[in-house]
């Protein structure tokens, strides 16, 4: 009986690869039950480090004011209030306009005429 073992081993060979796949699957399905949910991230260069209030070193406001600033065709006035908010409430929002719902003390931040003193 030399084909009763080839059987055996081919049966034994077919349990092993779904055995073996079984196991994938499951463990890459509690890898993804585990796993956060991915962020949505926000546009431009900007990750979500110095975009939550408090979350930026003064000395990187320099740079993320360079960049919310970079749009506008008034510069100077721009980066001098924007790195003024910075230096209060630690944060800049991302991209050139908007977002400001970000960092709710750049947001509400507003002048003696209850403007917006951020930009």
């Amino acid at each position: 009986m030399p084909w009763k073992p080839t059987i055996v081993m081919l049966f034994l060979g077919v349990m092993l690869l779904l055995l073996a796949e079984n196991n994938a699957a499951s463990s890459s399905h509690e890898m993804s039950r585990e796993a956060p949910a991915p962020q949505a991230q926000p546009p431009g260069n900007f990750t979500m480090h110095g975009i939550t209030q408090g979350s930026l070193l003064p000395q990187e406001c320099g740079p993320r004011c360079g960049e919310r600033c970079s749009n506008t065709q008034y510069k100077k006035p721009c980066l001098f209030f924007c790195n003024k908010c910075c230096a209060k409430c630690l944060c800049v929002p991302p991209g050139t306009y908007g977002n400001k719902q970000v960092c709710p003390c750049y947001n509400n931040w507003k002048t003696k005429r209850g403007g917006p003193k951020c930009p």
